[in-house]
């Protein structure tokens, strides 16, 4: 009975919990009201409907309503009953609103049911029930098919719908002047269009459509759409140009396209132009007939704006005629393509940052704000470089919106949205904490294009608003220090003249610049102009200043975790991990804006680099700004290999992955601050499961599984409210609330989702595991696809969670070069274009590729994002490569092992007939070889005496590929006393290799370091002085290009040392009198002791 008796309370309480539980369902209506989004407010509280009371009904309290069901934007707060009395108890009584509560009950009020109010005080709602509207499919913003925005779709008006009267509204709405016409539109296709349920019975002097009265239709079926013609402007294009931001101007009158001739065309008119066509800001008015002749048709006027900001249809063209243009006159444009970003509440270049997403307009936050990013914006906007983003209250007036993304720049991106960025878990902020910059400004003429930063590169000058070359003969250090000083860049390190794969074109703005070295300014330097280019005479000049340093994280799957690297002197080079710790990664993490470091890596975690070692033994606080700025050994000063590359991971590297299911489906996770957690699945959407999906490569099609199969999670739960639109790609990119480990309110709110595809096998094998690996290498985020083997196919990379493809434009041999040797493929045969191995699909990530043709990884390449659809997949591009890896003479990198020859499939019968041939001569040359040492056996024989130094004897000591340890003894006691050098060896696996006695004789250059399994004896006599030292501050670093004819024989024969590279470069007279370096780095080559 006992047992029965504790069963009973049992069940008594798990009834009166659900009761409880039921009872806590709130919910909200609006009732007697013409339509859905319209009537009397009501709700319902312990399962009961009631009213809400309030003398002071305002339209905050309205905008929560109609939001909470869905209904648009407010558009009148009633009170006094406007659609009649009510019934039930007054469940809310005087609520105070902000306008942004998600529940009306979460606003500020005294309770429930804590007054009774008369029902002739019951509140009302009107809601707009859309959330904006839009004309579609004409030939201008002011003409085309009426839709209306509903939640997060856009629903077609039918025609029947729809009368002059509204149409007058709409277009007043949309600062489109008076109506025209409303014609009957398209036919509707049946099931395919979603089709607005209301008639809009306007008086016409309303000023938003959503304040006309409207009247509900049930049925879901139309004949044809509503199109709405309005008076407003025709429109604007540039046509014929090479991307849909430049071209000649083109202007919609009368229902004819024409040039626009513009007596008083200027950069002015340009730019605003260029803003309005949301193409960023004028880099460049063309002159002659850049792109074409047009049609033919012109129409004549001037082009202006009334106001900073205004609509492109407020920017009128006045006195309209239409007759044939001067030559000259009409307007051409080259914008520089960058849009959804501006700068408010100041000048042309400063203010306040303002970014877009979507069509809203909103301040940038200023918590991730950097001056890397800051230059960026500036040199987009043509105002030069960041001069200081502290500017205290001086464009900030705390009012709009506030856009929480966070940009990680390199600083050589061409638009701030080129920048990886993130926006998802980054803290609030309010409008006064919004970013601000001041631009170097318009007056700033001066930059380096080209290099690795804003501080490195070819000079060019700007003159009359345009961008010209700066040539000179005799271009030295002094020229160089006024450049870097004019820039901010601190001090010239280097003036060289780049190669000719380097070089620019156009214009000439400056030539023959001879300067002091004090000078503030280059046009304060003797200097003469000129626009065209002598023949023969001057040459592009370029500087690297002490302010080009960089860091950047290498061979992680995002931009907080990688291999360490650092740019000095022009080069990139690792860090060693001797004492490396979480100090020294600290001030890594913080000054790429990357939080702290949660791991610091040693023994080149993520790959080994190649090329030079910067730095070594670093011994941070933790509070340096600079990793370079922490105690070392100085700049190249080592004893170090790349197997000891240092790496970090930081605090904000992300990643995304769904578990206990399969790779497309499961519960959602997210990798934080160096721990897995939850996502909440609360206000998340359909399209934010689609786009998990997307950014895990699962298709385009998924949603949030109710059924919690996937189980609970164990770790934190890291975000909630996440919010993606159509233009997030990335998960990265959705708005969310900040980053909390406690962010649901128990584990049923965790996130489980199932995806309609699933990954893409991809080939070869060890790409497989590549995208979602912390230690993703660069050649593993590469691949070719569609050709006979791994070496020939269309070129794919990637990038942001999917596999994508190349466009072709200016794809060529040295960009094909580069990929087949970061896929271990040897030589490039041929660059193929216009989707040769058939087109791909998903995104173009890149365009515009410009490889020198001697970079490691493609990644090194300047190349831009795909920033228009100015390219599809019919243009994908593709490679075939020799299958073969090519033998290099260079010491500074231990290349991976390449694929043989016979695995490529690529052996032809040229190459059959060079076995055979091959041979023969080995069989020939082995019988000679027998014959004459037999004949010399003979010789020794007759000798009297034997003179062991009669004759040098020269061996060659092998070069193991297995990298075993090499016990060699006794070398030094081979030769006599007193000999000019000593043989130095060095093993890889040596347990003295970094002991005291194992010294270096200065800092190691490119092209001069010892690589891992070399046994080094004698080094070869090269330049007595570093060419970098303040000693040789005058000195310009050449590169001479290839001639046509025969080469320098000495060059030729040692192509590891070139006397004219940077890093290399000595006088005539000492390279007459310089040795030969070593023959070949697979040897021990022992200097020939001269006897």
């Amino acid at each position: 009975m006992a047992t029965k008796g504790y069963l009973s309370i049992s069940a008594l309480w798990l009834l009166l919990l659900s009761i409880q539980v039921s009872l806590g369902d709130d919910e909200l209506r609006l009732a007697n009201g013409p339509g859905p989004c319209a009537g009397r407010v009501e709700v319902k509280h312990e399962e009961q409907w009631g009213t809400v009371c309030d003398g002071d009904w305002k339209i905050e309290d309205a905008e929560v309503v109609c939001k909470q069901l869905g209904c648009g934007s407010a558009v009148q707060a009633l009170n006094r009953a406007p659609f009649g009395e009510g019934s039930g108890p007054t469940w809310l009584y005087r609520l105070d609103c902000r306008g942004d509560e998600s529940a009306l009950w979460n606003c500020s009020h005294p309770g429930w049911g804590v007054f009774t109010c008369p029902h002739y005080f019951d509140t009302g709602v009107i809601c707009s029930g859309f959330s904006g509207l839009r004309l579609t499919g004409g030939d201008s913003a002011c003409s085309g098919h009426l839709e209306i925005r509903q939640e997060e779709s856009w629903a077609t008006v039918c025609y029947l719908h729809i009368d002059f009267k509204a149409a007058s509204v709409i277009c007043n709405e949309l600062e489109c002047g008076q109506a025209v016409d409303i014609l009957r539109g398209a036919r509707f296709r049946e099931g395919h269009e979603l089709i607005w349920q209301e008639e809009f019975q306007c008086i016409g002097n309303e000023t938003h459509l959503a304040h006309c009265p409207r009247m509900l239709h049930h049925s879901k079926t139309c004949s044809h759409d509503a199109t709405v013609v309005c008076s407003g402007y025709g429109g604007y294009r540039l046509a014929h140009g090479p991307t849909t931001c430049s071209g000649r101007v083109e202007l919609l009158h009368g229902g004819m396209w024409g040039s626009l001739c513009d007596y008083l065309w200027d950069f002015a008119a340009a730019n605003a132009l260029c803003q309005q066509l949301d193409c960023g800001v004028a880099l460049l008015i063309p002159s002659g007939q850049a792109f074409g002749k047009g049609n033919g048709s012109f129409w004549n006027g001037t082009f202006g704006c009334e106001k900073n900001g205004s609509h492109l249809r407020d920017c009128r063209v006045s006195v309209l005629g239409h007759t044939d243009c001067p030559a000259g006159k009409d307007a051409h444009v080259v914008c520089s393509g960058c849009p959804g970003t501006r700068l408010v509440n100041g000048t042309v270049c400063s203010g306040t940052v303002e970014i877009r997403h979507g069509d809203k307009w909103g301040r940038l936050c200023s918590s991730h704000w950097n001056l890397q990013a800051a230059s960026v914006l500036c040199n987009q906007l043509n105002c030069g470089y960041a001069k200081s983003i502290q500017t205290g209250d001086l464009f900030v007036d705390g009012n709009g919106h506030v856009w929480r993304d966070a940009f990680h720049c390199e600083g050589t991106e061409s638009c701030l949205w080129d920048c990886a960025h993130v926006t998802l878990g980054n803290p609030s902020c309010s409008a006064r904490e919004a970013a601000t910059v001041v631009c170097s400004g318009l007056a700033e003429s001066l930059r380096l294009s080209g290099g690795e930063s804003r501080c490195d590169g070819r000079v060019e000058i700007s003159l009359h608003g345009m961008w010209g070359r700066v040539l000179d003969d005799d271009w030295d250090i002094k020229d160089a220090h006024v450049v870097c000083r004019q820039l901010q860049c601190g001090t010239a390190k280097k003036a060289y003249y780049p190669p000719r794969s380097e070089r620019g074109m156009g214009l000439v703005g400056l030539r023959s610049v001879q300067c002091a070295g004090n000078e503030t300014q280059l046009m304060l330097c003797k200097t003469s102009h000129s626009e065209t280019v002598p023949v023969g005479v001057a040459e592009d000049v370029g500087v690297i200043c002490s302010g080009s340093r960089l860091i950047r994280l290498v061979n992680g799957t995002k931009h907080c975790a990688g291999r360490v690297e650092l740019y000095n002197d022009g080069i990139w080079g690792t860090v060693c991990d001797d004492n490396w710790d979480l100090s020294d990664a600290n001030v890594v993490c913080k000054q790429l804006g990357c939080g702290h470091a949660i791991n610091a890596f040693a023994s080149a975690h993520y790959g080994e680099g190649s090329g030079q070692i910067w730095l070594d033994d670093v011994n941070c606080t933790g509070a340096e700004s600079d990793l370079w700025a922490c105690p070392s050994r100085g700049w190249g000063q080592h004893n170090c290999r790349h197997k000891e590359d240092a790496g970090v991971l930081c605090s904000e590297f992300l990643a995304l992955r769904l578990v206990n299911g399969n790779d497309c489906a499961g519960r959602l996770e997210v990798f934080y601050n160096g721990t897995w957690g939850s996502i909440c699945s609360n206000r998340m959407s359909q399209l934010t499961a689609v786009t998990v999906c997307r950014h895990l490569n699962c298709g385009d099609g998924g949603e949030i599984a109710r059924d919690f199969k996937y189980g609970r999670g164990s770790g934190p739960t890291w975000l909630d409210h996440i919010e993606c639109t159509e233009q997030h790609s990335s998960l990265w990119q959705c708005q969310s609330d900040p980053w909390d480990p406690q962010s649901c309110d128990n584990r049923a709110e965790e996130t489980h989702i199932s995806c309609t595809g699933r990954k893409r096998a991809v080939t070869p094998g060890a790409f497989i595991e590549c995208p979602n690996s912390t230690t993703c290498t660069d050649k593993e985020k590469l691949r070719v696809t569609g050709g006979e083997d791994g070496c020939s196919g269309r070129v794919e990379i990637w990038h942001q969670g999917s596999w994508g493809t190349v466009c072709d434009d200016s794809w060529d041999m040295s960009d094909a070069n580069v990929v087949c040797r970061q896929l271990g493929c040897g030589s490039a045969v041929s660059a193929l274009s216009e989707a040769t191995f058939g087109e791909g699909t998903g995104p173009i990530w890149l365009e515009k590729v410009h490889c020198k043709g001697t970079e490691l990884s493609l990644w090194d390449c300047p190349a831009q994002l795909l920033s228009d659809k100015n390219c599809n997949h019919k243009e994908d591009a593709a490679v075939d490569c020799s299958g073969v890896t090519e033998t290099t003479a260079s010491p500074t990198r231990a290349d991976p092992p390449r694929r043989p020859a016979a695995e490529s499939g690529r052996i032809t019968t040229p190459i059959i007939l060079c076995i055979i041939l091959g041979a023969l001569l080995c069989l020939v040359l082995a019988i000679l070889g027998g014959q004459f040492q037999s004949a010399r056996a003979q010789q020794r024989g007759s000798r009297q005496s034997y003179d062991p130094f009669a004759e040098a004897v020269y061996e060659e000591i092998d070069y193991s590929l297995m990298r075993e340890k090499q016990q060699v003894t006794g070398l030094s006691d081979s030769y006599p006393e007193g000999l000019p050098t000593k043989a130095h060896l060095y093993t890889e696996d040596s347990d003295e290799e970094n002991s005291p006695g194992i010294t270096q004789e200065g800092p190691s250059l490119p092209g001069n370091t010892l690589e891992d399994n070399y046994d080094d004896v004698t080094e070869a006599p090269g330049p007595t002085e570093d060419p970098l030292s303040e000693q040789n501050e005058q000195e310009i670093i050449v590169v001479p290009e290839e001639s046509e004819g025969s080469r320098d024989s000495e060059t030729e024969c040692h192509p590891e040392w070139n006397p004219n590279a940077p890093g290399n470069r000595t006088s005539e007279a000492e390279r007459e009198n310089s040795s030969p370096p070593l023959e070949d780095i697979a040897y021990d080559d022992i200097e020939e002791l001269g006897y």
